[in-house]
């Protein structure tokens, strides 16, 4: 039996006060970079081109090669494919006897074209255009095998004329997104803090960090890492969307008294990365499908319901910034990233989310996001 109208307008959230428009949610441009482009939604016959790369794609060519094989596998054994860990598979591709070994080199092979054939189709796209590098970030690039299929994959693009390069995100998967996150905050908000709260949301984990900045060694950002944080499958639990979001303050709530606990100097500030095409004021206008409940709802937004449940930090008043998480993911990389002009993300997970960037010139008032603080610590 279908809900009523009234009964479906009861669980959406509702925001009781405007949280403070401090900066644009999904905004085009950050602090060091132009976001070109973001969460692409290519399609073909067959459907959205992206999901031909994505992690589950890549599983399925591989249990399809093991199905070819009729031989006793040393390493795989007969541990079902999706069941199979990336170091078991990593293991058996350096020691498994060379019948397994050629089923993972097949595996890597065919999905290597399909990747190429993503990214081939982005680099067509008039915002994609003369893009020099791209990261690869996601769940799988914790992989041997998959850093071999990225590495696959630029060998193809170059066979074909395709000067581009390709590379693994250098932050581990559980991290990239929330040190992303830092790119988001306001640049005032350095001079009297080190710490920022970081939400990274995916199709099938929620985590939560604390990113440690560690500007007195880098002012770029290049330094910063994260503290501590706080993992939870939801893809396990099949939550509703009310669950989710009271069980992803719970965890940012934990993380501000252990803030409090050790002392730290925690900006009143979260940087939010989640799936879709995130929109100005916060809502999520597609792409957010693979979420608990229904994320893309014009009276649901995610920054107001943080900001209303968490609605200070150390006494400050909280500004809450979201972004695309391919995008957060990605900026991760700016300060690695100064040697070329245009680049991009893709992240292999759930789905496909991919990114494209310019970057910024350094303002004169840029140079040193530590400047504030040293003179408010000289102060001192």
């Amino acid at each position: 039996m279908g809900k009523s109208a009234a009964q479906t307008k009861s669980v959406e959230h509702k925001t009781k006060d405007t949280p403070p428009n401090v900066a644009i949610h999904g905004a085009a441009t950050l602090t060091s970079v132009t976001v070109d482009a973001f969460n692409a939604q290519l399609r073909d016959e067959e459907g959205f081109i992206g999901d031909r790369a994505r992690r589950a794609a890549f599983f399925e060519i591989f249990d399809r090669w093991r199905d070819l094989g009729d031989r006793k596998l040393s390493v795989l054994g007969e541990t079902p494919t999706a069941e199979l860990s990336k170091s078991v598979i990593d293991e058996a591709l350096a020691d498994g006897k060379p019948h397994e070994q050629a089923i993972i080199h097949s595996a890597i092979e065919e999905y290597a074209n399909e990747l190429f054939a993503v990214i081939r189709r982005l680099l067509r796209s008039k915002e994609w255009r003369d893009t020099q590098r791209v990261v690869i970030g996601g769940g799988l690039k914790a992989g041997r095998f998959a850093e071999i299929a990225v590495a696959r994959t630029e060998l193809l693009a170059r066979a074909e004329g395709i000067d581009i390069e390709l590379r693994p995100i250098r932050h581990e998967p559980d991290e990239a997104g929330l040190i992303g996150a830092a790119h988001l905050a306001p640049s005032w908000m350095f001079a009297s803090f080190d710490n920022i709260l970081a939400v990274d949301i995916g199709g099938t984990n929620i985590r939560c960090g604390i990113v440690r900045l560690n500007l007195d060694k880098s002012d770029d950002l290049s330094k910063a890492r994260v503290r501590s944080f706080d993992l939870w499958r939801h893809g396990d639990d099949e939550p509703s969307r009310e669950d989710a979001i009271k069980r992803l303050v719970r965890m940012l709530e934990k993380l501000i008294a252990q803030a409090e606990k050790d002392d730290l100097r925690l900006a009143p500030f979260i940087g939010v990365g989640c799936p879709g095409s995130i929109a100005g004021d916060g809502t999520i206008e597609n792409g957010a499908q693979n979420l608990p409940g229904n994320w893309q709802s014009s009276r649901f937004n995610l920054p107001s319901a943080l900001w209303e449940a968490i609605p200070s930090i150390g006494g400050n008043e909280t500004t809450v910034v979201m972004h695309n998480d391919a995008v957060v993911q990605g900026l991760s990389e700016v300060p690695f990233m100064q040697d070329v002009a245009h680049w991009g993300v893709l992240t292999i997970g759930t789905g496909l989310g991919n990114a494209r960037y310019t970057n910024r010139k350094r303002s004169s008032n840029g140079k040193d996001r530590n400047a504030g603080r040293k003179a408010s610590d000289a102060k001192d």
